[in-house]
Protein backbone atom coordinates (compact mmCIF):
# COMPACT_ATOMS: atom_id res chain seq x y z
CA UNK A 1 0.00 0.00 0.00
CA UNK A 2 1.44 3.47 -0.94
CA UNK A 3 1.62 5.45 1.71
CA UNK A 4 0.88 9.40 1.29
CA UNK A 5 3.17 11.96 2.23
CA UNK A 6 1.90 15.40 2.83
CA UNK A 7 3.81 18.36 1.36
CA UNK A 8 5.75 20.38 3.66
CA UNK A 9 4.65 24.50 3.59
CA UNK A 10 7.98 25.11 2.40
CA UNK A 11 7.01 23.25 -0.69
CA UNK A 12 3.66 24.56 -1.42
CA UNK A 13 3.45 26.75 -5.04
CA UNK A 14 3.17 30.24 -4.78
CA UNK A 15 -0.04 30.35 -5.56
CA UNK A 16 -0.87 28.78 -2.06
CA UNK A 17 0.56 31.19 -0.26
CA UNK A 18 -1.14 34.23 -2.35
CA UNK A 19 -1.88 37.21 0.36
CA UNK A 20 -4.66 39.78 0.20
CA UNK A 21 -3.06 42.90 -1.10
CA UNK A 22 -3.10 45.82 1.44
CA UNK A 23 -6.21 48.33 1.29
CA UNK A 24 -4.50 51.54 -0.22
CA UNK A 25 -4.44 53.69 2.41
CA UNK A 26 -4.50 57.25 0.09
CA UNK A 27 -7.75 55.93 -1.43
CA UNK A 28 -9.30 55.86 1.69
CA UNK A 29 -8.36 59.05 2.84
CA UNK A 30 -8.92 61.21 -0.12
CA UNK A 31 -12.81 59.53 -0.16
CA UNK A 32 -13.33 60.33 3.56
CA UNK A 33 -12.17 64.39 2.77
CA UNK A 34 -13.99 64.37 -0.17
CA UNK A 35 -17.44 62.97 1.57
CA UNK A 36 -16.80 65.85 4.96
CA UNK A 37 -16.06 68.36 2.50
CA UNK A 38 -19.10 67.52 0.30
CA UNK A 39 -20.97 67.37 4.17
CA UNK A 40 -19.76 70.70 5.74
CA UNK A 41 -20.94 72.64 2.61
CA UNK A 42 -24.05 71.71 1.97
CA UNK A 43 -24.34 71.83 6.36
CA UNK A 44 -23.66 75.38 6.12
CA UNK A 45 -25.28 76.38 2.16
CA UNK A 46 -28.73 75.44 3.38
CA UNK A 47 -30.03 78.95 5.11
CA UNK A 48 -31.06 78.37 8.66
CA UNK A 49 -31.84 80.81 11.14
CA UNK A 50 -29.58 79.48 14.26
CA UNK A 51 -31.03 82.03 16.51
CA UNK A 52 -33.93 80.25 16.51
CA UNK A 53 -32.94 76.62 17.71
CA UNK A 54 -33.25 77.68 21.28
CA UNK A 55 -37.21 78.28 21.27
CA UNK A 56 -38.01 74.70 18.85
CA UNK A 57 -38.37 72.23 21.97
CA UNK A 58 -40.80 75.17 23.39
CA UNK A 59 -42.86 75.98 20.32
CA UNK A 60 -43.10 71.89 19.92
CA UNK A 61 -44.78 71.52 23.24
CA UNK A 62 -46.77 74.38 22.58
CA UNK A 63 -48.60 73.12 19.30
CA UNK A 64 -48.62 69.23 20.77
CA UNK A 65 -50.53 71.39 23.84
CA UNK A 66 -53.25 73.02 21.21
CA UNK A 67 -53.43 69.93 19.31
CA UNK A 68 -54.09 66.92 22.02
CA UNK A 69 -55.12 69.14 24.94
CA UNK A 70 -58.57 68.73 24.44
CA UNK A 71 -59.19 67.23 20.38
CA UNK A 72 -62.10 68.03 18.57
CA UNK A 73 -63.81 65.04 18.28
CA UNK A 74 -67.15 66.65 16.43
CA UNK A 75 -65.51 66.18 13.09
CA UNK A 76 -64.67 62.59 13.79
CA UNK A 77 -67.45 60.90 11.65
CA UNK A 78 -65.96 63.23 8.56
CA UNK A 79 -62.23 62.07 9.29
CA UNK A 80 -63.46 58.29 9.52
CA UNK A 81 -65.05 58.52 5.96
CA UNK A 82 -61.81 60.45 4.75
CA UNK A 83 -59.38 57.93 6.05
CA UNK A 84 -61.35 55.67 4.39
CA UNK A 85 -61.09 57.35 1.20
CA UNK A 86 -57.48 57.08 1.53
CA UNK A 87 -57.48 53.34 2.31
CA UNK A 88 -59.13 52.70 -0.61
CA UNK A 89 -56.59 55.03 -2.79
CA UNK A 90 -53.93 53.15 -1.38
CA UNK A 91 -55.92 49.43 -2.02
CA UNK A 92 -56.73 50.85 -5.76
CA UNK A 93 -53.17 51.67 -6.11
CA UNK A 94 -51.31 48.56 -4.91
CA UNK A 95 -53.87 46.64 -6.78
CA UNK A 96 -53.05 48.31 -9.92
CA UNK A 97 -49.45 48.14 -9.11
CA UNK A 98 -49.17 44.29 -8.58
CA UNK A 99 -51.66 43.13 -11.80
CA UNK A 100 -49.00 45.25 -13.87
CA UNK A 101 -45.68 44.82 -11.98
CA UNK A 102 -46.27 40.74 -11.92
CA UNK A 103 -45.58 40.16 -15.34
CA UNK A 104 -42.80 43.00 -15.52
CA UNK A 105 -41.15 40.77 -13.35
CA UNK A 106 -40.55 37.94 -15.10
CA UNK A 107 -39.76 39.78 -17.98
CA UNK A 108 -36.36 41.83 -15.75
CA UNK A 109 -35.72 38.50 -14.41
CA UNK A 110 -33.14 36.98 -15.98
CA UNK A 111 -33.58 33.64 -18.29
CA UNK A 112 -37.27 34.85 -19.19
CA UNK A 113 -36.17 37.64 -21.72
CA UNK A 114 -33.37 38.44 -23.42
CA UNK A 115 -31.13 41.16 -22.08
CA UNK A 116 -31.80 44.38 -23.58
CA UNK A 117 -35.42 43.88 -22.42
CA UNK A 118 -34.11 43.44 -18.70
CA UNK A 119 -31.79 46.18 -18.92
CA UNK A 120 -34.36 48.11 -19.94
CA UNK A 121 -37.25 47.42 -17.49
CA UNK A 122 -34.60 47.25 -14.27
CA UNK A 123 -33.68 50.84 -15.85
CA UNK A 124 -37.54 52.11 -16.06
CA UNK A 125 -38.25 50.54 -12.40
CA UNK A 126 -34.81 52.74 -11.03
CA UNK A 127 -36.30 55.48 -12.52
CA UNK A 128 -39.83 55.08 -11.03
CA UNK A 129 -38.62 54.59 -7.62
CA UNK A 130 -36.47 57.69 -7.45
CA UNK A 131 -39.78 59.61 -8.23
CA UNK A 132 -41.72 60.38 -5.61
CA UNK A 133 -45.73 59.78 -5.77
CA UNK A 134 -46.56 63.33 -5.02
CA UNK A 135 -44.71 64.43 -7.81
CA UNK A 136 -46.15 61.86 -10.33
CA UNK A 137 -49.52 63.00 -9.02
CA UNK A 138 -48.63 66.52 -9.72
CA UNK A 139 -47.94 65.31 -13.01
CA UNK A 140 -50.88 62.44 -13.52
CA UNK A 141 -53.32 66.24 -12.56
CA UNK A 142 -53.37 68.18 -15.79
CA UNK A 143 -55.78 64.43 -17.14
CA UNK A 144 -57.35 63.60 -14.04
CA UNK A 145 -57.79 66.82 -12.03
CA UNK A 146 -58.22 66.82 -8.35
CA UNK A 147 -60.12 63.49 -7.70
CA UNK A 148 -58.64 60.21 -5.50
CA UNK A 149 -58.13 58.43 -8.90
CA UNK A 150 -55.03 60.57 -9.11
CA UNK A 151 -53.84 59.53 -6.19
CA UNK A 152 -54.80 56.20 -6.86
CA UNK A 153 -52.73 55.87 -10.09
CA UNK A 154 -50.14 57.71 -8.64
CA UNK A 155 -49.90 55.29 -5.73
CA UNK A 156 -50.04 52.38 -8.77
CA UNK A 157 -46.76 54.16 -10.74
CA UNK A 158 -44.23 54.46 -7.52
CA UNK A 159 -45.82 50.51 -6.85
CA UNK A 160 -44.95 49.27 -10.20
CA UNK A 161 -41.11 50.47 -9.31
CA UNK A 162 -41.06 49.09 -6.32
CA UNK A 163 -42.87 46.00 -6.74
CA UNK A 164 -40.80 45.16 -10.14
CA UNK A 165 -37.14 45.40 -8.62
CA UNK A 166 -39.19 42.92 -5.70
CA UNK A 167 -40.01 40.75 -8.11
CA UNK A 168 -37.40 39.84 -10.01
CA UNK A 169 -35.14 39.83 -7.19
CA UNK A 170 -37.55 37.07 -5.45
CA UNK A 171 -37.70 35.45 -8.64
CA UNK A 172 -33.94 34.97 -9.30
CA UNK A 173 -33.60 33.77 -6.01
CA UNK A 174 -35.81 30.75 -6.26
CA UNK A 175 -34.29 27.66 -6.25
CA UNK A 176 -33.38 26.48 -10.09
CA UNK A 177 -34.07 22.45 -9.50
CA UNK A 178 -37.46 22.86 -10.20
CA UNK A 179 -37.18 24.73 -12.91
CA UNK A 180 -34.50 22.45 -14.33
CA UNK A 181 -37.06 19.69 -13.89
CA UNK A 182 -40.11 21.10 -15.59
CA UNK A 183 -37.50 22.37 -18.76
CA UNK A 184 -35.91 19.03 -19.03
CA UNK A 185 -39.66 17.15 -18.64
CA UNK A 186 -40.17 19.79 -21.94
CA UNK A 187 -42.30 22.33 -20.07
CA UNK A 188 -42.81 25.81 -22.12
CA UNK A 189 -42.20 29.12 -20.57
CA UNK A 190 -45.67 29.79 -18.91
CA UNK A 191 -45.20 26.06 -17.74
CA UNK A 192 -41.92 26.81 -16.15
CA UNK A 193 -43.58 29.88 -14.45
CA UNK A 194 -46.33 27.70 -13.08
CA UNK A 195 -44.84 25.01 -12.00
CA UNK A 196 -41.32 25.94 -11.39
CA UNK A 197 -41.00 29.36 -10.10
CA UNK A 198 -44.55 30.53 -8.67
CA UNK A 199 -44.91 27.93 -5.99
CA UNK A 200 -41.51 28.95 -4.74
CA UNK A 201 -41.89 32.65 -4.98
CA UNK A 202 -45.59 33.51 -4.17
CA UNK A 203 -45.20 33.80 -0.70
CA UNK A 204 -42.67 36.40 -1.59
CA UNK A 205 -45.09 38.51 -3.49
CA UNK A 206 -47.76 38.15 -1.64
CA UNK A 207 -45.28 39.96 1.56
CA UNK A 208 -44.15 42.32 -0.89
CA UNK A 209 -48.02 43.70 -1.93
CA UNK A 210 -49.09 43.47 1.29
CA UNK A 211 -46.27 45.59 2.49
CA UNK A 212 -46.44 47.86 -0.44
CA UNK A 213 -50.21 48.56 0.67
CA UNK A 214 -48.92 49.64 3.88
CA UNK A 215 -46.60 51.74 2.74
CA UNK A 216 -49.27 53.29 0.56
CA UNK A 217 -51.33 54.21 2.99
CA UNK A 218 -49.27 56.22 4.69
CA UNK A 219 -48.50 57.85 1.05
CA UNK A 220 -52.09 58.14 0.69
CA UNK A 221 -52.46 60.78 3.56
CA UNK A 222 -49.07 62.63 1.96
CA UNK A 223 -51.32 63.23 -1.70
CA UNK A 224 -54.30 64.80 0.37
CA UNK A 225 -52.18 68.03 0.49
CA UNK A 226 -52.50 68.42 -3.17
CA UNK A 227 -56.11 68.26 -2.82
CA UNK A 228 -56.92 64.29 -3.90
CA UNK A 229 -58.97 63.76 -1.27
CA UNK A 230 -58.72 61.89 1.95
CA UNK A 231 -56.85 62.25 5.00
CA UNK A 232 -54.79 64.77 4.36
CA UNK A 233 -57.20 67.42 2.60
CA UNK A 234 -58.98 67.46 6.06
CA UNK A 235 -55.26 67.92 7.47
CA UNK A 236 -54.09 70.65 4.69
CA UNK A 237 -57.64 72.26 5.22
CA UNK A 238 -57.57 72.47 9.00
CA UNK A 239 -53.94 73.69 10.04
CA UNK A 240 -54.14 76.24 7.27
CA UNK A 241 -57.60 77.50 9.59
CA UNK A 242 -54.92 77.08 12.67
CA UNK A 243 -57.94 74.41 13.95
CA UNK A 244 -55.02 72.87 16.29
CA UNK A 245 -57.66 70.72 18.31
CA UNK A 246 -59.29 69.44 14.98
CA UNK A 247 -55.75 69.01 13.68
CA UNK A 248 -55.05 66.83 16.65
CA UNK A 249 -58.12 64.56 16.40
CA UNK A 250 -57.08 64.22 12.80
CA UNK A 251 -53.31 62.82 13.90
CA UNK A 252 -55.24 60.70 16.25
CA UNK A 253 -57.26 58.97 14.14
CA UNK A 254 -54.02 58.60 11.20
CA UNK A 255 -51.96 56.88 13.58
CA UNK A 256 -54.53 54.70 15.06
CA UNK A 257 -55.86 54.00 11.39
CA UNK A 258 -52.19 53.56 10.29
CA UNK A 259 -50.99 51.40 13.23
CA UNK A 260 -54.02 48.72 12.92
CA UNK A 261 -53.46 48.00 9.02
CA UNK A 262 -49.86 47.64 9.25
CA UNK A 263 -50.54 45.29 13.01
CA UNK A 264 -52.80 43.21 10.47
CA UNK A 265 -50.60 43.29 7.47
CA UNK A 266 -47.88 42.48 9.77
CA UNK A 267 -49.04 39.27 11.30
CA UNK A 268 -51.00 38.32 7.70
CA UNK A 269 -46.99 38.79 6.00
CA UNK A 270 -45.57 36.44 9.23
CA UNK A 271 -48.19 34.01 8.91
CA UNK A 272 -47.05 33.70 5.20
CA UNK A 273 -43.61 33.32 5.34
CA UNK A 274 -43.45 31.29 8.26
CA UNK A 275 -45.84 28.99 6.34
CA UNK A 276 -43.30 28.97 3.34
CA UNK A 277 -40.65 27.98 5.70
CA UNK A 278 -42.45 25.24 6.75
CA UNK A 279 -43.20 23.94 4.10
CA UNK A 280 -39.72 23.90 2.97
CA UNK A 281 -38.88 22.02 6.03
CA UNK A 282 -40.90 19.51 5.14
CA UNK A 283 -39.77 18.95 2.03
Amino acid sequence: MTTLTPTPPATLGRSALVVPAKPSSWRRLTATIVVTVIVIVAFWSVDINWARLGSLPGEIVRYLWLMFANPNWDKIGEALLQTWRSVEMAWVGTVIGLVISLPLSFLAARGFAPAPARGALRLLFSVIRAVPEIIIAIAILSVTGLTPLTGALALAVNSVGTLGKWGYEAIEGVDPGPIEAVRAAGGSTPEVIRWGVWPQAMPDFVSFWLYRFEINVRASAILGLIGVGGIGDMLTSYTQYREWSTVGMLLLVVVVVTMSIDAVSGALRRRITEGASVRELDR
